[in-house]
């Protein structure tokens, strides 16, 4: 995901709180998706900064950005938690993945770069490089982030890749926490192959058809390990 345009062209100090700003987010926000930080488990902002190496204000900025993602949520005189994970989110959650997931295909198909098209190649053979049942289930959600945010890269729309990257972040914590229940989960992680394959091809109508399938199917799953 691209950093936020007010840290484009930072310099100095600002520049340097800026960077760091983003660097806190993504670590916080990645450990929230992956449900390293537990769902209803209290944000403490001193402990966070002190693990990733930064001050409190970077960690600040960074939780402002993964409330309105509704990551985390603030009560007050309580405290920041982060946001428990409510399964009947799934079907508001697919309902809006179902629509752009296809759209942010098909644009991948026809507007991905040169360098798009090698990180997606490369990420191609990252899936095909070990066997399904040798991989670690929470390396495959981590490749399977990696994926999608790729895609949505390509899309080379960041108002749509703002959009999918939130609501993939709160699916993909729906589906770790059912991932002792998850079998098909490496199958389910492989099927990003065929897909990739007609973005590089630059298929749109294919992309776009798999994108869909792959949605339709995450919901299935999780419905059937419920």
């Amino acid at each position: 995901m691209r950093q936020m345009a007010t840290g484009r062209a930072g310099t100095g100090a600002e520049g340097e709180e800026l960077s760091l700003a983003e660097r806190a987010y993504r670590a916080i926000r990645d450990r929230l998706v992956m449900l390293e930080i537990r769902p209803g488990a209290p944000i403490q902002e001193e402990q966070l900064a002190q693990s990733l190496g930064v001050g409190r204000t970077p960690v600040r900025e960074a939780l402002k950005r993964l409330q309105y993602e509704r990551l985390i949520t603030t009560y007050p005189r309580r405290g920041t938690f982060a946001t428990e994970v409510n399964i009947t989110d799934l079907a508001h959650i697919s309902e809006v993945r179902k629509e752009l997931e296809p759209l942010a295909a098909a644009l991948a198909a026809r507007r991905a770069t040169a360098a798009d098209r090698a990180a997606l190649t490369a990420l191609r053979r990252e899936l095909e490089s070990a066997p399904a049942g040798a991989r670690d289930a929470s390396d495959l959600m981590r490749l399977d982030l990696q994926v999608h945010r790729a895609l949505y890269a390509a899309a080379h729309n960041p108002y749509l890749e703002d959009t999918l990257v939130r609501h993939d972040n709160l699916a993909t914590r729906i589906w770790c926490l059912f991932l002792d229940r998850l079998s098909g989960m490496a199958g389910h992680v492989e099927e990003h192959g065929p897909l990739i394959e007609a973005v590089v091809a630059g298929d749109p109508e294919t992309a776009a058809r798999l994108a869909r399938g792959h949605v339709e199917g995450f919901e299935r799953a999780i419905r059937a390990a419920i």
